[in-house]
């Protein structure tokens, strides 16, 4: 095996099988891009590495159930993407209401918001979205309310103020997610504010 191929691989298999999603950005290191490309594919060929992606590789685990290699780690590979293009990327609103409870509606297709481009992507056989969003949505990426912020935003003025969202979301909520709320309000549309001031009512989570 080739000098580069051996540092890639070390540092792959460090990190646990099907625990990480890599780009060629990340060995960049390990010698100039053109060496990098030509390891991953040899990589890939000699079945050491799968490709799941355009430029999104990982060593899969294998199901015991299925009896072949696993799923991509979802999340590892949204990661993976955002620091092969340099973006940031959260769950869109829909998946936030829905793993919040909010709703039971699901996506068609796994759908982010990005502060990169408006795009579709293939991923591991599945089609993904990435749909821009301007500041006053991405500022809260990274932090523990995102999801919470995204979901008020595609629930509307209208549905996010029913008393039963807010009842879920007070009961259901840790106090990191509530606190990072009330930190973060001057962030939120106006009409959200006082969902956030129910969500939080009566409650310690100031810093």
């Amino acid at each position: 095996m080739a000098p580069v191929a051996q540092k890639i691989m070390k540092n792959i298999s460090s990190r646990g099988r099907g625990k990480w999603v890599c780009t060629p950005k990340d060995f960049l290191g390990h010698g100039s891009r053109e060496a990098v490309d030509q390891a991953l594919s040899r990589l890939v060929k000699t079945g050491q590495l799968r490709r799941v992606g355009h430029g999104l590789y990982d060593i899969p685990r294998m199901s015991d159930v299925l009896k072949r290699p696993a799923p991509v780690n979802w999340d590892a590979a949204i990661a993976a993407l955002a620091r092969r293009d340099s973006v940031r990327i959260i769950p869109d609103g829909l998946v936030a209401a829905n793993q919040l409870g909010l709703t039971n509606a699901v996506p068609v297709k796994a759908s982010y918001v990005t502060d990169g481009s408006t795009r579709t992507l293939k991923i591991d056989g599945r089609t993904v979205r990435f749909r821009h969003a301007g500041p006053n949505v991405m500022q809260w990426a990274g932090r523990p309310a995102a999801p919470v912020v995204l979901a008020l935003r595609w629930l509307g003025p209208d549905k996010a103020a029913d008393p039963e969202v807010i009842s879920t979301l007070k009961r259901n909520l840790p106090d990191d997610v509530k606190r990072d709320l009330v930190q973060g309000s001057g962030g939120l549309p106006g009409w959200a504010l006082p969902v956030a001031q129910g969500i939080v009512a009566n409650q310690a989570v100031a810093a």
